[in-house]
C-alpha cells in the first residue's frame, strides 16, 4: 500500500478534486482513510432518496470514506453544524471546503476498481480485480 496526503484549500469541490487526483494519477484503486476539514456547502444523497439535498452554512468534517480509482468512485460523509446536528449520506458535486482538507489516501497497487451498472440495483456498483 501507498498513502498520499492532500490538502484542499476554500471553495474548491471535495468530491472534484478527489476524482480529479485519481485521474490525474491513473489510480487504479484507493481509499479514503482520513478526513478533516470543513465544508461552506454539502450536497448530500440521503438514503433511499432519488436526488441530492444541498446544506448551506459551516459545517464540520466528521468522518470521509468510501473507494476511487480513474474508473469511478463512492464516497460517502458525516458532517456537523454549528449545535453539534450531523448529517450523513452520499458525498456528491457541489461540497465545497470552507477552510481546509485535509485527506489521506491509500493507494491499493494490486487491485484495480471499476464501476458497473448492477441490474439488481440501478446503480453503478464496485467490481474488483485482484492484478
Amino acid at each position: 500500500m501507498n498513502t498520499h496526503a492532500l490538502r484542499l484549500r476554500p471553495y474548491q469541490d471535495l468530491k472534484a478534486e478527489l476524482d480529479s487526483w485519481a485521474q490525474t494519477q491513473a489510480i487504479e484503486a484507493a481509499c479514503v482513510l482520513t478526513c478533516v476539514g470543513s465544508l461552506c456547502q454539502a450536497v448530500l444523497r440521503y438514503a433511499d432518496q432519488p436526488e441530492g439535498t444541498v446544506l448551506q452554512g459551516k459545517f464540520e468534517i466528521v468522518s470521509l470514506t468510501g473507494t476511487l480509482s480513474r474508473h469511478g468512485s463512492h464516497y460517502h460523509i458525516a458532517i456537523a453544524d454549528s449545535n453539534g446536528r450531523c448529517y450523513g449520506g452520499h458525498l456528491l458535486m457541489g461540497c465545497h471546503v470552507y477552510t481546509t482538507a485535509e485527506i489521506l489516501l491509500v493507494v491499493l497497487p494490486n487491485h484495480r476498481f471499476l464501476r458497473q451498472l448492477d441490474p439488481q440495483t440501478g446503480y453503478d456498483e464496485l467490481v474488483i480485480h485482484v492484478l
